[in-house]
């Protein structure tokens, strides 16, 4: 099982949150919500309004968003629908935890301890990209007015 912290359309309430629980995909089980111990620019870019998490390190804000923990073919879905390697990359951040979910009460994230997870990040984005509004907690239906494009809305 590999950990993986998402902070965009993957989360609950958002438009592709029912990729998670979507057994064709593989299984998911969420631990926790927790916000990055570091601070990340988290902009909204591209003609789709795709919340993108650049790997900048010391930048931006702390990042909110939902720990899983995810069985080997979700994680294989999740990079094909992320797209590992060239879109996104699997980078390793450390995390605050806030609250757990009843599933993560028999593991160790306990409110306030530090933990990893992967979380999906770029390193290759526009160069006006990091001068983009930073979030620190996406909603696609928020008050900042790009809609995101759906993948099927993109076909």
């Amino acid at each position: 099982m590999t950990r993986i912290f998402v902070y965009g359309t993957l989360k609950k309430g958002q438009p592709n949150y029912y990729r998670m629980f979507d057994g064709a995909n593989g299984k998911a089980q969420f631990l926790a919500s927790a916000l990055t111990a570091e601070r990340y620019p988290l902009v909204i870019a591209s003609k789709h309004n795709i919340p993108f998490l650049l790997n900048i390190p010391g930048q931006g804000r702390r990042v909110h968003g939902e720990i899983y923990e995810v069985d080997d073919e979700m994680l294989r879905f999740l990079d094909d629908f992320e797209g590992v390697p060239t879109l996104y990359q699997r980078t390793l951040v450390k995390l605050e935890v806030k609250a757990r979910g009843a599933e993560g009460e028999e593991k160790e994230e306990a409110p306030g301890s530090i933990t990893e997870a992967f979380v999906y990040s770029t390193t290759v984005y526009q160069p006006d990209w990091p001068s983009l509004p930073h979030y620190d907690n996406y909603d696609a239906y928020g008050d900042h007015g790009l809609e995101y494009a759906t993948r099927e809305a993109r076909d």
